[in-house]
This record gives C-alpha cells, sequence and structure tokens, in this order.
C-alpha cells in the first residue's frame, strides 16, 4: 500500500471514530423537558398554578427549579417566581400545583419562562425544556 493510500485509509478510519463518538454522546445528552401550562384557577388572594411536567428520557431529574414571571393584560410583571418542579421521575409525566400569590389568574395573558436555575447537573437547563400552554389567552414562553 501506498503512502498516500495508507494516509487516506487512516483518515476515513479517524472520521468513522468521531462520527461514532459524536452519535455516542448525543444519544447520551439528556431528553427535552416538556412544560404545559394547563390551568390557572382563583385561589383566595392567588392563582394557583398546575403545570404538568414530562421526562421521557431514562434519566431521572433530581431537581428542576424555574423562574417564572407573570404579566397582566398590559403586558406588565405583576409577579416573579421561582419554583422546585422536581424531582421527576424517568418516563414519566407529573402534575405539578403552585400558587402565585397576589396574582389574579383572570388578569394574566402571559406567562415566562425566565430562566430554569438546575435540571439535574445539565449544562444548559432552558435549552431542555420545552413549553406550551392550554390556558386561553395565556401565553408560555421562554
Amino acid at each position: 500500500m501506498s503512502r498516500s493510500e495508507a494516509t487516506r485509509l487512516a483518515a476515513g478510519v479517524t472520521g468513522g471514530v468521531l462520527f461514532a463518538a459524536l452519535a455516542v454522546a448525543s444519544s447520551a445528552a439528556a431528553s427535552p423537558v416538556s412544560i404545559e401550562l394547563n390551568r390557572l384557577e382563583p385561589r383566595d388572594s392567588a392563582c394557583r398554578v398546575s403545570l404538568v411536567v414530562a421526562n421521557p428520557g431514562e434519566k431521572a431529574i433530581d431537581s428542576l427549579k424555574l423562574d417564572l414571571v407573570f404579566f397582566d393584560k398590559e403586558g406588565v410583571i405583576s409577579r416573579r417566581l421561582a419554583v422546585e418542579a422536581g424531582p421527576l421521575r424517568a418516563s414519566k409525566t407529573a402534575v405539578k400545583l403552585f400558587d402565585a400569590a397576589e396574582v389574579a389568574c383572570e388578569g394574566l395573558s402571559r406567562v415566562l419562562l425566565n430562566d430554569v436555575t438546575a435540571c439535574g447537573g445539565e449544562q444548559d437547563c432552558l435549552a431542555l425544556v420545552t413549553t406550551t400552554s392550554r390556558v386561553k389567552g395565556v401565553e408560555f414562553g421562554k
């Protein structure tokens, strides 16, 4: 085998090994967690927030800390709330309830997932999460 053929063969093998390593790394990456704003319910001087949180991955998440910001109908921030939505078992969907004190449910137009400050050791927790809303007239996004 000539030197140039050996070089091409070595480059091909190296490329294949790198491709395989990247495929294994991406499959080992955390599965996205979906958070659905499912219901807003008035409770005395608070608004009870019902979130449906799904962890489709094979790894449990011990902590999922959410930084939520509530906006009124005029787009003005009415409240900021940090909540713990964990732990989440692997391949499991759970309902998490939180009371947002001094927030009128009927006055909300949007809930912002401002940040995810913990998600079980992942580096970019906010990128791990997707958001949707079933509440009519209330957007839930990041």
